[in-house]
């Protein structure tokens, strides 16, 4: 006979286990939710809002500025990436932002160091041990919700101290309803496991028609966050990882599948969160830039300057904002990169301080710490 401690041994048991413990949240103290969406690999900013107004761009661009003969306008300077179809009427909606030639306070072209330093919120890469996202549970109205990783593991930005979790899909075969029933039965005595099983069951619940979602299955992933995050006792914070931004060749075809997937993602969490959008505001933000000049091989190479996004029902969308530097070689960093004008943590703090409406200097200092001097950003929301 397996006895229940034994009985975790098995596949059908872990396979079942698969849904992520300690999953179930205690009712928040706001209804305000955040989502940060890295893109790991340091995506192409001017390859997302073109610069189309700035008379260096075509030719500093070359077949990189194509697409944009087709993107829609966002103002005399911008145009945006023709993949991104929902975002172009989130813009219209004016429920969309655009922050260009910004950065992290990161300077060099390493993706390990350039993450490090966009998760950590630190001015350089291992100066800080805990992540930004993390801090912020300590200075919002959080009460006892929780934030989640729509990931296998917890990244770095939402480690620290206070409590969170993750779940993926697990790409095990889905468990019966009477095996698990058997194991609730199992585990009915034990005050340990009877909690954590009720725990997991509660998610199975919140994500049971998201079976076999990966993070490749963008709109499956904006979808599966928000399940998580709508229900009035579901999570507050959330961060979904993405990848494959580091586009060295063939730029052209790959980003287009990236930006598509990208805003099939924030299209179908839009959809999933219900009325609960006009209190969701999302971040999607990347380590660094890309270099202005196309490459021999028709991508682009590390860069510094990029551009970030806002989303959500609060936001006070329709714009782009940028100090801009321009494009000729006089005026690119280090002569091959867009020169950042924006400090992507002046931005990350001004838009958390006025979506939870928490002063703003608390909260630069609370997120990024060793930044000293600089006011966060107004007027976002």
């Amino acid at each position: 006979m397996i006895d229940r401690r034994h009985f975790l041994a098995y596949g059908a048991g872990a396979a079942a286990l698969s849904l992520a413990p300690r999953m179930a949240f205690a009712k928040a103290d706001t209804d305000r939710r955040f989502v940060f969406i890295i893109q790991r690999g340091a995506a192409d900013g001017l390859g997302t809002v073109g610069a189309v107004g700035d008379p260096a761009f075509a030719g500093a661009r070359g077949q990189l500025a194509a697409d944009f003969a087709t993107g829609k306008k966002l103002d005399s300077m911008f145009a945006l990436h023709p993949a991104m179809t929902s975002l172009a009427g989130m813009y219209d909606t004016k429920e969309a932002l655009f922050a260009h030639a910004i950065a992290s306070p990161y300077r060099d072209r390493s993706h390990f160091d350039g993450q490090n330093v966009l998760e950590s919120g630190g001015l350089g890469a291992y100066q800080v041990k805990d992540g930004w996202l993390n801090r912020m549970l300590g200075l919002i109205p959080s009460g006892e919700a929780k934030a989640i990783a729509v990931s296998a593991t917890v990244p770095l930005a939402l480690r620290g101290p206070h409590d969170v979790t993750s779940y993926a899909p697990s790409a095990l075969p889905q468990a019966s309803d009477d095996l698990l029933q058997r194991v609730a039965a199992l585990y009915q005595g034990d005050g340990q496991l009877h909690g954590l099983w009720t725990d997991a069951m509660n998610t199975r619940t919140l994500t049971s028609d998201m079976a076999g979602a990966t993070t490749a299955n963008a709109a499956a992933t904006g979808a599966l966050a928000a399940k998580l995050l709508a229900p009035a006792n579901g999570a507050r914070i959330a961060m979904i990882e993405t990848g494959g931004w580091d586009t060295h060749a063939a730029q052209r075809a790959r980003l287009a599948n990236q930006l598509k997937g990208l805003d099939a993602m924030i299209a179908a969490l839009k959809t999933g969160m219900g009325p609960a959008w006009s209190d969701t505001m999302v971040l999607v933000a990347t380590e660094f830039g890309r270099t202005v000049a196309v490459n021999g091989t028709g991508g682009s190479d590390h860069g510094t300057g990029s551009a970030a996004m806002l989303v959500g029902g609060g936001v006070k969308g329709g714009r782009v904002m940028a100090d801009w530097p321009g494009l000729g070689q006089a005026a690119l960093y280090e002569g091959r990169d867009l020169k950042p004008t924006l400090g992507l943590d002046q931005f990350v703090a001004g838009a958390v301080a006025g979506h939870y409406n928490v002063e703003p200097r608390r909260v630069m200092a609370t997120l990024f710490p060793d930044t000293k001097g600089s006011a966060p950003v107004s007027g976002l929301v």
